[in-house]
């Protein structure tokens, strides 16, 4: 499957002809010791240059191997550095860390060694520092490992004088408890910088998504919904930071974020222009735009052009004050001079106001917004010349936000039709049932997020089989059958219809295949029918652990997708049905003629490649046109079928069998000499004549007379090998029938 969680299908996929051959378990030997030797190496050397150091330290070696012990570690620190710089692809960068710390701290213990006081002087200091940037900037398993190596060649040192004996180990102790303290530090400030970082992207995506819910560029909530919601009735600006308090569930996808993100902005952008072009022709301090939220209880401003700074940011009451007025009415509101008795509640402070007024801004006759001025110095109402000029401003509001409503419509209707074009591909490529499936699940997975996901198919007798299955419980359903319709499963096959209503499921009450089979429980769960013209192929089901996973325009796509996925499933039928049609035969369901000449030819050549045996056997039924013209073709035909049945059950899985025509069959086997043939020759005869066929008009019996020939004796090309084959038949024939004849020169002699 592509995408995605695994998907567990009852047809296994054949591996494709150029499939590598698997290496010698001696290859995969040596590779497995040359990577582990290559990636030891740096360790391994660290840990000899230590060695070495210690037992120099200890006199233990030559002036002159300590001496140049110091060259040594800087060739291998500079090396090591060179392979942190350019890791090589897919090696540990845990294990170049420690190769790379190792070598530096022995390289700064030399150093600490060789000052005067050696470890008991204040340069020992030096560790503490270097250990806290290591657990920093390295992994966490290296700088321990690290730290590890430090402390063996502290204990490994002799003591100094000067010190006592649980010095070394008391260095070493607290050298990794400095090391600890710093990475604990670091790791907090890291974490509290990410839970910062992810609060502020939580509270630009409420703000994004309140706006557009406002503006109606995504789908509001039910009341229902919203009341059961938590944190109900509050401002987004007041809402818990980091919560969603306007979309409950899960978060629309990159590509949606990114075209509200894009729709809002812009209707942002032109409400600033349209405003600042209305401030400027009326003469105001501050025009306004407050925008009421899904609630319908606050009022969030949305665009604003003012010359005074202190405007108000937070939600306002859509309850109270001149701005619920103006919601209320049909008509400006204005207060002008005396009137004005409080301050507005839009500013900061309060400022002289000689003129305000607020004008619903509607849509579909419903109120939406309000448009609210200020001016400080004029003290008259406003004209009929302004008052078209404000109502124009409004108008133009709503034809903005109308218009970026539609502009998101194409963009989603685009981004859906290519989504759905990718779809139609990946199925049209899919030849049979399984790469339907699984094309059509993943698919299935661009239009809504699933976490399970299985595939039903009607077979003969109205019984369903559960052909794939992805997420929990895929191995215990998968290519199971059943035949109850009171489930889902049955209940959308009997009506075609999708199920359950709204995709909302109640796995108490509803089951979904049967009692005895359980799928997961969901919250969300849709059936749709695979249906094709009017007949029910099967269903696709899919399920989510998040209520209200498949909203109503989720439902509508993949109700079409199910219509393709139908489509190519039948289609897949068909090519599989003409397939069978071409090489099999119709009455047996054996290979046909040609079908099997050309596999006989095929396991021909590979018998002369190897140097193997080859057998072939033709079987014909004794007697036949006198079974024909005593019982009918009626009763013909079934003896032909049940000697198919009889070959099916004696051949081995390599061999291959074939109808060549009226009641004549060729069987090829592999790697079989001609005394394997004679056995199998004798096991069909004798199998047959045990066998009776009851017809209408009594018992039937019937024998077969067997010719054998086999590769290189009889032969080398095909034709040669099936002529004495036939030659050996009609001996058995000629002899008295019901009987296996043996090829050999002789017969080619009397043959020729």
């Amino acid at each position: 499957m592509v995408a995605s969680p695994t998907t567990r299908v009852r047809q296994g996929v054949a591996p494709s002809a150029g499939t590598p051959r698997t290496p010698s378990p001696l290859t995969r030997l040596s590779a497995f010791v040359q990577g582990v030797l290559r990636a030891a190496s740096g360790s391994v050397c660290s840990a000899t240059l230590a060695s070495l150091w210690v037992l120099g330290q200890r006199g233990k070696l030559p002036a002159e191997v300590v001496l140049a012990l110091p060259f040594g570690v800087a060739v291998a620190l500079w090396a090591a550095l060179r392979r942190r710089r350019h890791p090589e692809p897919g090696a540990s960068l845990a294990r170049l860390d420690f190769e790379l710390a190792s070598l530096g701290l022995l390289a700064l213990l030399q150093g600490i060694v060789a000052a005067p006081h050696g470890l008991a002087g204040p340069l020992s200091g030096a560790l503490y520092p270097a250990m806290a940037l290591l657990c920093l900037f390295a992994r966490p398993l290296a700088s321990l490992a690290s730290w590890g190596f430090l402390t063996s060649i502290l204990l490994a040192l002799p003591t100094a004088r000067g010190l006592g004996a649980l010095a070394p180990a008391l260095l070493a102790a607290l050298v990794g408890l400095t090391g600890f303290a710093s990475w604990l530090a670091m790791r907090s400030l890291l974490d509290r910088a990410r839970r910062a970082a992810r609060q502020s992207v939580d509270r630009e995506l409420n703000r994004l998504q309140d706006a557009a819910r406002s503006y109606r560029l995504l789908a509001i909530e039910t009341d229902a919904e919203r009341k059961s919601a938590p944190g109900a009735g509050k401002p987004a600006a007041d809402a818990a930071p980091g919560s969603d308090s306007t979309a409950r569930g899960s978060a629309p996808d990159p590509r949606e974020t990114g075209l509200i993100h894009s729709s809002v902005e812009e209707i942002h952008a032109a409400l600033r222009s349209c405003l600042s072009v209305c401030r400027g022709a009326l003469g105001c301090r501050s025009v306004l735009l407050w925008w009421l939220d899904e609630t319908g209880a606050w009022l969030q401003l949305r665009g604003v052009s003012s010359s005074e700074a202190q405007i108000v940011q937070r939600p306002l009451s859509a309850r109270e004050g001149i701005l619920a007025a103006a919601l209320e009415s049909d008509q400006l509101v204005e207060l002008v001079g005396g009137s004005l008795t409080r301050p507005l509640p839009y500013y900061h402070r309060a400022l002289p106001v000689a003129h305000a007024g607020a004008l619903a801004v509607t849509e579909d006759g419903r109120a939406c917004g309000v448009l609210a001025f200020d001016r400080s110095e004029s003290s008259r109402g406003l004209n009929a010349a302004e008052l078209e000029l404000l109502e124009e401003t409004a108008c133009l509001v709503r034809r903005i936000i109308a218009n970026e409503r539609a502009f998101l419509q194409l963009e989603r209707a685009k981004v859906e039709q290519s989504k759905l074009y990718r779809a139609v591909e990946r199925l049209n490529e899919a030849r049979t049932e399984v790469q339907v499936i699984e094309a059509g699940v993943a698919s299935a997975r661009d239009f809504a997020a699933f976490q399970f996901a299985a595939v039903t198919l009607l077979r003969a007798g109205n019984e369903h089989e559960i052909c794939a299955v992805s997420g929990d419980g895929a191995d215990e359903l998968v290519g199971k059958t059943f035949r109850d319709q009171s489930g889902l499963v049955g209940m959308v096959v009997a009506n075609r219809h999708p199920l359950p209503y709204r995709g909302e499921c109640d796995a108490a009450v509803q089951v979904l295949f049967t009692r005895q089979l359980q799928a997961p429980r969901l919250p969300s769960l849709l059936v749709l029918p695979l249906l094709q013209h009017r007949d029910v192929l099967g269903t696709l089901v899919l399920g989510s652990t998040e209520p209200g996973g498949f909203g109503a325009e989720a439902r509508l796509i993949l109700q079409v997708l199910a219509g393709h996925i139908a489509v190519s499933l039948a289609n897949a039928r068909m090519v599989k049905r003409l397939e069978e049609l071409a090489t099999t035969d119709g009455l047996t369901g054996l290979l046909n003629k040609r079908t099997a000449t050309e596999v006989a030819r095929q396991k021909l050549r590979s018998a002369q490649r190897f140097s193997k045996s080859l057998a072939v056997l033709i079987c014909d039924l004794d007697h036949f046109k006198q079974i024909n013209d005593t019982y009918g073709h009626d009763v013909g035909d079934q003896v032909i079928r049940g000697f198919a049945e009889v070959l099916r059950r004696t051949k081995r899985e390599t061999d291959t069998v074939g109808r060549f025509g009226g009641e004549e069959f060729v069987v090829v086997c592999e790697e079989t000499d001609l005394e394997g043939a004679e056995l199998l020759a004798e096991r069909i005869r004798v199998e047959l004549g045990r066998s009776s066929f009851v017809s209408q008009v009594g018992v039937v019996r019937v024998t077969c007379s067997v010719g054998v020939a086999t590769y290189p004796e009889a032969g080398s090309d095909w034709e040669s090998l099936f002529k004495a084959t036939d030659d050996a038949l009609y001996t058995s024939k000629r002899t008295g029938r019901d009987r296996v004849t043996l090829w050999s020169s002789r017969l080619r002699a009397k043959a020729g």
